[in-house]
């Protein structure tokens, strides 16, 4: 969420005033490293009430305030879809040393698993650091809209059922360094094998269902050590690693991507269209 802060507590007058625009973590009190069975419990929309609301009330800990340049409605879309694809990149680096490639640098190249909100937040974060950038996706017309967005190649998976071959072939047989993990259980398999060796997989969802595909594969311990690789599940991120995300958004400029925004009174037809799955990026509730 984005909100405009009303009143704010004894506690927090130093942090705060009336007049701020803020976005909060989705955990309030996770605020740095690992998310922890505590920190769980201050999840907003699960366990505790989510922000589809006119009022709600904070602990100043967990919110931030938002970079000018960006509408309430961007600002939005960054505490929960953005950070989840800042962590699916960054998880396994010290904070204040995020992936950017340089000049002299062998570009790394991120795996995107469709066009919802983690993984155009991921393609845009990709661009805006100089890494390279692979998206799937059964529409060729959500694939037009990535490559407007700078992804480097795209590939239709319903037309191209073996993805995972190509995208080898668009490295030239090296792989790629980051996968954001999308589809599960049923494209986990063919996500170890277009991974460059010493790569890492962010595990995000499971789009294509939680069950194993009747085909017979190798057990994940063993793609694991064909490639090195590191498999880590993703929960979004606390609130120190949110900070750093803003500071690069802000210095680099990006908006995140809406697909469309519906008035409060229409929040019902927002769901539905989120479930449809046919939105690209983000879709947002205005008050």
């Amino acid at each position: 969420m984005c909100g405009i802060v009303e009143e704010v507590g004894r506690d927090a007058e130093e942090q705060f005033a009336p007049g701020d625009r803020v976005t909060s973590i989705s955990m309030l009190d996770h605020l740095s490293g690992h998310v922890n069975e505590k920190s769980m419990t201050s999840g907003l929309g699960l366990p505790l009430d989510g922000v589809l609301c006119n009022y709600q009330v904070f602990p100043y800990h967990g919110l931030l305030k938002v970079p000018e340049y960006l509408s309430n409605e961007q600002a939005s879309c960054l505490p929960v879809a953005a950070l989840s694809a800042w962590m699916s990149i960054n998880c396994l680096r010290p904070i204040g040393q995020h992936v950017e490639a340089s000049v002299d640098d062998k570009k790394p190249t991120v795996l995107l698993q469709g066009t919802g909100g983690v993984s155009i937040a991921g393609l845009q974060i990709a661009k805006a650091c100089g890494l390279g950038a692979i998206v799937t996706s059964s529409s060729d017309e959500k694939l037009k809209r990535a490559i407007a967005l700078g992804a480097d190649f795209t590939i239709n998976y319903k037309s191209n059922p073996d993805w995972h071959t190509e995208v080898m072939k668009l490295t030239e047989g090296r792989g790629v360094d980051i996968v954001f993990e999308n589809g599960g259980a049923r494209t986990l398999h063919r996500s170890f094998q277009c991974l460059a060796f010493g790569g890492l997989i962010s595990c995000i969802g499971y789009l294509a269902g939680k069950d194993s595909s009747p085909e017979q594969h190798p057990p994940v311990n063993m793609l694991a050590l064909q490639r090195e690789a590191t498999l880590r599940g993703i929960q979004g991120g606390p609130k120190d690693r949110l900070a750093e995300m803003l500071k690069v958004y802000e210095a680099k400029e990006i908006k995140p991507v809406i697909d469309r925004t519906f008035p409060f009174d229409q929040s019902k037809e927002a769901l539905q269209w989120l479930l449809e799955g046919e939105h690209f990026s983000k879709v947002v509730i205005t008050m």
